[in-house]
């Protein structure tokens, strides 16, 4: 039976621990604080398919999208998740913004994405609320949305019932090699031994490579959220404004802003979203919050008097190349690497954990797991670890 030691307990890292347990590994997940306390609990629960255009980040979208309900069927305690396949909305105002909105969804199509244009009539029938100024409207049927700390421990409850250990408490900070290989990692709380490591860090997953001697391309994007008082039902689906895809896409390192705007089952709306790139700085910067708020009262403006009851932000695993980075480490046998998923990790988890399970096992995943290999220039260049 193979030792896997997963480094992280948010939700990519749990769906690992899972998949691999379920395989016959003996799984032992390593976390230095709680699970699904960090880049996880700080999202927004995305499952998206709408966002990606056509490459390889959309058919691990596509995969994942198509995993996520055979999992949770399996799960006897799913309640949590709160799963909720209530599709999404992308929306232009302005005439630019409709042209490229329009080809967007034309070359989804073409790769098999389910991509609806919408009149005013139906997109009035599926949002009465949102803006009359509307000059393209995209309805993606199979956007859908999870809570995602309740998705994170549920994957890892069902890791656990399969025999996988979890370690809590333990901060890793270097690694044991024998003859070019890792056979253990040293953490604050003593050595942990396997003949397999998972890097699951997420933001700190470049900081976790270069404690274990090598160099992960992966750094801190931070995002923040406002979440408004409980509501009466206002927001149907994920409608979000097209200006969104270029933000993700965006490699700057000053804020890129769009209005996201979804409800939760508690009836509280989520307001989105800010991309900034300022490493570790936790700080809460209000002039961003004002942007996303006034961002979302341009495509919902009724809710101009609606209190907002807490605000939230937290950092995303960002790669250059804008790729997830999926499979082992050229410089040092015994590493693989599952992280770089940025704002997508809550939704490409699984299909992240079915490629790796495939990969380390020898077997040929379902999708073409080449664009996310480890030697590849943004991961593994000079000055982009950390």
């Amino acid at each position: 039976m193979t030792r896997v030691v997963v480094l992280g307990a948010g939700i990519v890292g749990a769906a690992c621990a899972r998949e691999l347990a379920l395989a016959g590994c003996a799984v032992t997940v390593v976390e230095r604080g709680r699970p699904a306390a960090a880049t996880t609990a700080h999202g927004e629960g995305n499952v998206l398919v709408s966002d990606k255009g056509p490459g390889p980040e959309l058919e691990l979208a596509r995969l994942s999208r198509r995993l996520w309900p055979q999992i949770l069927d399996g799960l006897p305690d799913a309640g949590g998740v709160e799963w909720d396949p209530k599709g999404g909305i992308v929306v232009a105002t302005t005439e630019a913004g409709a042209g490229a909105l329009r080809d967007f969804a034309a070359s989804q199509r073409a790769a098999g994405v389910d991509a609806g244009e919408m009149d005013a009539a139906a997109l009035a029938d599926a949002e009465p609320h949102v803006t009359k100024d509307v000059t393209a409207a995209v309805h993606y049927p199979e956007d859908a949305q999870v809570q995602p700390a309740g998705a994170a421990t549920a994957l890892l409850a069902d890791a656990i019932r399969a025999g996988a250990v979890l370690r809590t408490g333990r901060e890793v900070l270097g690694a044991v090699t024998r003859g070019g290989r890792i056979t253990g990692v040293r953490t604050s709380a003593g050595i942990i031994e396997g003949e397999a490591f998972v890097n699951a860090a997420g933001p700190w997953s470049g900081e976790v490579a270069a404690r274990l001697g090598v160099r992960l391309g992966v750094r801190p994007r931070r995002g923040e959220v406002l979440v408004t008082a409980p509501q009466p039902p206002t927001v149907f689906h994920k409608v979000y404004d097209a200006d969104y895809v270029g933000a993700v896409g965006s490699g700057a390192e000053e804020l890129q802003a769009s209005a996201v705007v979804e409800s939760t089952r508690a009836g509280t709306i989520l307001l989105g979203s800010s991309r900034r790139r300022v490493g570790f700085d936790d700080r809460m910067r209000p002039e961003v919050l004002s942007v996303i708020a006034r961002k979302a009262l341009r495509l919902f403006p009724c809710l101009a008097e609606v209190p907002v009851m807490r605000a939230y932000g937290g950092f995303r695993p960002y790669v250059a190349d804008h790729l997830p980075v999926i499979g082992a480490d050229p410089g040092l046998a015994g590493l693989w690497h599952t992280t770089g998923h940025e704002g997508a990790g809550i939704g490409l988890s699984v299909g992240t954990a079915a490629v790796l399970r495939d990969l380390m096992f020898g077997n040929e995943p379902e999708i073409d797991a080449k664009p996310f290999r480890v030697d590849r220039p943004a991961v593994r260049s000079e000055g982009e670890s950390g």
